[in-house]
């Protein structure tokens, strides 16, 4: 990778985290799908893992573009991995205790977790190939577009189903499908939006 304006050593650290990212959340879906008891949740979960599947490719063509090596190890994607076998785990104790609805509320929380750090990686990459020099950031923002909307998607909509199988589980009435997959929320501020609309949702209800 070219040395440009921006420190590409940092560059490179973060498409690696980037990557590993998405490889965790093969697995932490896979752990997601297996706690889900709400079928409109497996589902969605289905969807997402096939297309976090369809961003490692589009990361592992950014490593061939780049050349870059899609194996190397650095200490910052070390953590990623930790991090993200750690979430697995976590679904796995939950699932053992035997309280299938406690395991799939926990699952929220993992997967929440992970799309955090991925939409994150998103964010930063985006704003490489926005504010970046170089002939890596046409590269850069190719891979930001074909991936951007999956990921305000999962994070949003999670969130969603975090916030709602909580509230039901707390004995109060919840929207299930929650109001961010009603109203197909794609940003920050149609979630806040979504939130502040689920009142009126179950009155119509």
């Amino acid at each position: 990778m070219a040395k440009t304006a921006q420190d590409s050593v940092q560059v490179e650290e973060l498409l690696y985290q980037a990557l590993e990212t998405e490889l965790g959340g093969i697995q932490i879906y896979g752990a997601a799908i297996r706690c889900a008891v709400n079928e409109d949740l497996r589902a969605e979960w289905g969807e997402y893992l096939q297309q976090t599947r369809s961003h490692r490719k589009v990361l592992m063509q950014v490593f061939e573009s780049l050349g870059l090596d899609p194996d190397a190890v650095t200490p910052g994607r070390e953590v990623v991995a930790h991090i993200g076998s750690s979430l697995v785990r976590a679904m796995e104790m939950a699932l053992s205790a035997g309280d299938a609805t406690a395991a799939e509320r926990v699952a929220c929380e993992c997967v929440v977790l992970a799309e955090t750090k991925d939409h994150l990686n998103w964010e930063l990459i985006g704003h490489v190939a926005k504010h970046g020099k170089g002939p890596e950031v046409e590269i850069l923002q190719a891979a930001f577009d074909a991936v951007e909307q999956d990921e305000d998607h999962h994070l949003y909509h999670t969130q969603g189903w975090t916030r709602e199988l909580w509230i039901q589980s707390l004995g109060f009435p919840a929207v299930l499908p929650p109001p961010e997959e009603i109203k197909q929320v794609e940003t920050a501020i149609g979630a806040a939006r979504a939130e502040q609309a689920r009142d009126q949702m179950l009155k119509k209800n």
